[in-house]
């Protein structure tokens, strides 16, 4: 049967339903959430989403299953908490920097953005399950509307603004870095595959097999972002 929507762990009706822990009961001493959510990240760094379970995170912390209960009803609960762990680790700026341009500004708080997830490939798939409104999602996307909102930015196109930059980081570490991203041997494959294609049929392709496939990871995020800022640059009145 499939949950409620309210039920669903990460979404926002079950962040606006969450409540203090409740007082603990006779058993094992308490593990603090934050150890907890800390400790769930590193094996999820190490092992992966899937790979994760309960028991492996309780023997990590020298505690048992029913101590995690305590605090989370199960794995995709604290998943969640996970995914907004990663999220706080991500710099945004409380106010406008000063003597940067709102360009300046944006592609750096992107580049922050990119460079947290490329230390997390594991955790992207969870960023990509549910919008983040967890509360380090969302403090991240207050500031950064206010950061927008503070060099003028009117606020639906701040708005859009955010959207657009957030789903190209994402997008492109997910498919660059992300569980099954491929591997550089994959792309001299993939170089030579397109090379060997008969340039009669597929001459666009086959003219451009290095630059399809040989650009650098970075050079090829920066091109891609600056894109979108050319065209918010072009949006902005």
């Amino acid at each position: 049967m499939t949950p409620e929507p309210s039920a669903v762990p990460g979404s926002p009706a079950w962040w606006a339903s969450q409540a203090p822990a409740p007082a603990y009961r006779r058993g094992r001493p308490p593990v603090d959430v934050g150890r907890i959510v800390d400790m769930a990240l590193k094996l999820v760094d190490e092992v992966g989403v899937q790979a994760l379970t309960l028991r492996m995170l309780a023997d990590a912390l020298d505690s048992g299953t029913a101590t995690l209960y305590r605090h989370f009803a199960g794995k995709d609960e604290l998943l969640a908490h996970v995914a907004d762990r990663v999220l706080g680790e991500v710099p945004v700026p409380t106010e406008v920097p000063d003597g940067l341009s709102w360009r300046e500004a944006v592609e750096r708080g992107a580049d922050a953005f990119y460079r947290t997830v490329r230390r997390h490939p594991n955790v992207l798939p969870l960023l990509v399950a549910q919008v983040p409104v967890g509360p380090h999602g969302l403090v991240n996307r207050e500031r950064t509307l206010s950061l927008l909102l503070g060099y003028g930015f009117p606020v639906e196109l701040a708005a859009r603004a955010l959207t657009a930059i957030g789903h190209y980081v994402i997008g492109f570490a997910i498919q660059q870095h992300g569980p099954g991203a491929p591997r550089p041997e994959d792309e001299v494959l993939l170089r030579d595959y397109y090379r060997s294609l008969d340039p009669a049929t597929y001459p666009a392709t086959t003219a451009a097999a290095d630059d399809l496939t040989g650009v650098p990871l970075e050079e090829e995020f920066r091109f891609g972002l600056g894109l979108v800022l050319d065209g918010l640059e072009k949006a902005r009145p």
